[in-house]
C-alpha cells in the first residue's frame, strides 16, 4: 500500500517547519525509524523519522521548502502483507461508515433545505434593501439636519436682524450636491467644536452674536481652507464618505483617518463597528514587534558600497521577534554584584578527578544550576509568570532551568528539568549531552520548553558584565561573566582572590528592586559557601 508520511505535531505554537536536507531519493529502501528528511521550526531543528519501512515512491517537497503540520513530505509504498491487512481494515471500516453515512446524507438534505430557505431569505432582505437605500441615507440625513435643528433656529434670529444673512442664506439654497460634499466634513468638524465647547455661543445676547457674525464665518471659512488641504494631503484621491457626524467624530477620537475606513452599510456607508474594527486592525499590526521597523524604508546601502543579503533562518527571525517583545513588554530592572569563588575552584580542581573516573567532566554551569534552584525556593517570586489577563502571578513548584547553548544558527536555550532532583555530577552529564545535542541539531522541541528561569553563562568567551534580557514568560535571567584573579582586603591584607560578576535582570512588575538585591547576594553568598544551601 501507499503510505504518506506526514509532518507531525512539533510543539506549542508551531504549525510549520522548514526543509533543511532530504536524505532520501526516489527508489531508495528505507526502514522504520529511519531519518527522512532534517527539518528547522522557528524553536529547534530536527530530524523527521520514517514510521513505515518500504520503498520511496515520490518526495513532495525541495530543500528550503516551508511544510506545514500535517502536510505530506513523501510517499512510501510498504510491503504486500500491510497492503492486503489495511485492505481487509479498510473494508471493515467502510462497512462500520456505511450507517453513518446515510444519517450524514439525511443531515445534508436537511442543511441544504435550511440554506436554501435562509438564501432567499437574505436575497428579499437584499432587494427590500436596494429599494429603500435612497430612503436609508435620506433618513440619515435628517437625523443629522434633526441634530443640527437647534443651532439652525438660533441662527435664523440672527440672520432675521442683519440683511448680510439673509442674502447668504439664498445663495447658501442654491448650493449644488458637489459643493455641499466638498464642505460636508469642514461643516461637520464645526458643528463637533461647538457642541463641545459649551460657552462658544451665547444666544441671549443678540448685539454680541450680530457683530460677532462676520468674524464667526471669517473664522469658518479659514477653517475650511486650512482643513482642506490637510485631507488632499492625506489622500491624494478624496472620495466621497458616507458617515454621521457621530461616526466622523468617533473616528477623530480614535485617531483614525476616516477616508480610510471601509464601509460595510448601504452605499458603503460607515458605521461605528467599521471604525472599530479598523481600530482594532491597526492595533493588531502595531502589536508585531517587527511590523514597525518593516514598514520603514531603509536606504540604499549599495550607493556606499558592495553589499550581500542573507534571509533570516527560521529560529533567527523568532529570536528577533522575542527579544523584542520582551523588551517592549518586560519592565526590565538589572543588578549586578560579585561573588568569591575562590574556594569553589579549588573544590572543582580536588573533586574534577572523580567525575572524570565517571566519564563526566564537573563544571562550574552545573554547580550555578544547583545552588540557582535553591535561590528559587527561598525567594519564590522569582520562579513564577505574571498573568496580566487575570490579575495574577503563578508560583510554580517545580524547578526547571533553561541554559543558553550558542550555535550557529543563533541563541537556543534548551530546559533542564527538575534541577533541585540532581546531583552535580548529573547535572553536569546532562548539560553536555543537551549542549553537543542543540549545536548538531539534534534537540527536540520540547526539550527547549518549560524553564522558569534563564541562566547565560559567556564566561568562556570574556567580558566583565552584561544585560540580558527577560524572555516571557519568565520574570528573570542570570548572567554569568568571566572570572578574573582581583585583589581582595581581608584580614589587614590585600589577597589574590577569583571574582565571579553576575548580572541579574528581572521584571519589575513581578519583582522590586530589594527582592531583587537579596537574591542576588544570597546567590553569591552561597557561592562563597555552599554550605549556605542546607540551612
Amino acid at each position: 500500500m501507499i503510505k504518506e508520511i506526514k509532518l507531525p505535531e512539533i510543539a506549542d505554537n508551531v504549525d510549520s517547519a522548514v526543509v533543511l536536507n532530504i536524505h532520501v531519493s526516489k527508489g531508495d529502501k528505507i526502514k522504520k525509524e529511519d531519518t527522512i528528511a532534517e527539518m528547522e521550526s522557528d524553536k529547534a531543528a530536527f530530524d523527521l523519522p520514517s514510521d513505515v519501512a518500504g520503498e520511496v515512491m515520490e518526495i513532495k517537497v525541495s530543500e528550503g521548502d516551508e511544510v506545514k503540520v500535517g502536510q505530506v513530505v513523501i510517499t512510501v509504498e510498504t510491503e504486500g502483507g500491510e497492503d492486503e491487512e489495511s485492505q481487509d481494515e479498510k473494508d471493515q471500516d467502510q462497512e462500520k461508515d456505511k450507517p453513518k453515512a446515510k444519517k450524514k446524507s439525511d443531515q445534508q438534505e436537511e442543511e441544504e433545505q435550511e440554506e436554501e430557505v435562509a438564501d432567499e431569505k437574505e436575497e428579499e432582505e437584499d432587494q427590500e434593501k436596494e429599494k429603500k437605500g435612497e430612503e436609508v441615507v435620506g433618513d440619515e440625513q435628517e437625523e443629522d439636519e434633526q441634530d443640527d435643528a437647534p443651532k439652525k433656529k438660533s441662527a435664523e434670529k440672527n440672520k432675521k436682524k442683519t440683511s448680510n444673512k439673509k442674502a447668504s442664506e439664498e445663495e447658501g439654497q442654491t448650493l449644488t450636491e458637489e459643493e455641499e460634499a466638498e464642505g460636508k466634513e469642514a461643516e461637520e468638524e464645526e458643528e463637533v467644536e461647538a457642541e463641545d465647547d459649551s460657552g462658544s455661543t451665547d444666544l441671549d445676547d443678540d448685539k454680541e452674536v450680530t457683530k460677532s457674525e462676520n468674524v464667526d464665518d471669517d473664522e469658518s471659512d479659514a477653517r475650511k481652507e486650512a482643513q482642506e488641504p490637510k485631507h488632499a494631503e492625506d489622500t491624494p484621491q478624496k472620495k466621497e464618505v458616507a458617515a454621521a457626524p457621530s461616526i466622523r467624530r468617533l473616528a477623530r477620537e480614535l485617531g483614525i483617518d476616516i477616508y480610510k475606513v471601509e464601509g460595510t452599510g448601504p452605499h458603503d456607508r460607515i458605521s461605528a463597528e467599521d471604525v472599530k474594527s479598523y481600530s482594532k486592525m491597526i492595533a493588531q499590526k502595531s502589536k508585531d514587534p517587527l511590523s514597525a521597523q518593516a514598514d520603514e524604508a531603509l536606504p540604499n546601502f549599495s550607493q556606499y558600497g558592495s553589499i550581500e543579503r542573507q534571509p533570516l533562518n527560521s529560529i533567527r527571525k523568532r529570536i528577533a521577534k522575542n527579544v523584542q517583545a520582551s523588551w517592549q513588554t518586560i519592565p526590565h530592572v538589572f543588578q549586578f554584584d560579585k561573588a568569591d569563588i575562590s574556594q569553589l575552584e579549588t573544590f572543582l580542581d580536588k573533586y574534577g578527578k572523580e567525575g572524570e573516573k565517571e566519564g563526566v567532566k564537573l563544571t562550574i554551569t552545573a554547580i550555578l544550576l544547583k545552588i540557582l534552584a535553591q535561590a528559587l525556593k527561598r525567594f519564590p517570586n522569582f520562579n513564577a509568570s505574571l498573568d496580566m489577563k487575570n490579575e495574577e502571578i503563578i508560583l510554580k513548584k517545580y524547578f526547571n532551568i533553561g541554559v543558553a547553548v550558542d550555535t550557529d544558527r543563533g541563541l537556543l536555550v534548551p530546559v533542564i528539568k527538575d534541577v533541585d532532583k540532581k546531583s552535580i555530577l548529573e547535572l553536569s552529564q546532562e548539560l553536555g549531552e543537551m549542549a553537543e545535542r542543540t549545536r548538531n541539531k539534534k534537540i527536540k522541541p520540547d526539550e527547549l520548553q518549560g524553564g522558569n528561569i534563564a541562566l547565560s553563562n559567556l564566561g568562556g568567551i570574556g567580558g566583565t558584565n552584561f544585560t540580558p534580557i527577560v524572555y516571557s514568560p519568565n520574570v528573570a535571567i542570570l548572567g554569568v561573566s568571566q572570572a578574573r584573579t582581583e585583589p581582595v582586603y581581608i584580614d589587614g591584607a590585600f589577597q589574590p582572590r577569583q571574582i565571579l560578576p553576575l548580572s541579574l535582570s528581572y521584571d519589575h512588575r513581578a519583582i522590586d528592586g530589594a527582592e531583587g538585591a537579596r537574591f542576588l547576594r544570597w546567590f553569591c553568598e552561597a557561592l562563597e559557601n555552599p554550605l549556605l544551601t542546607l540551612l
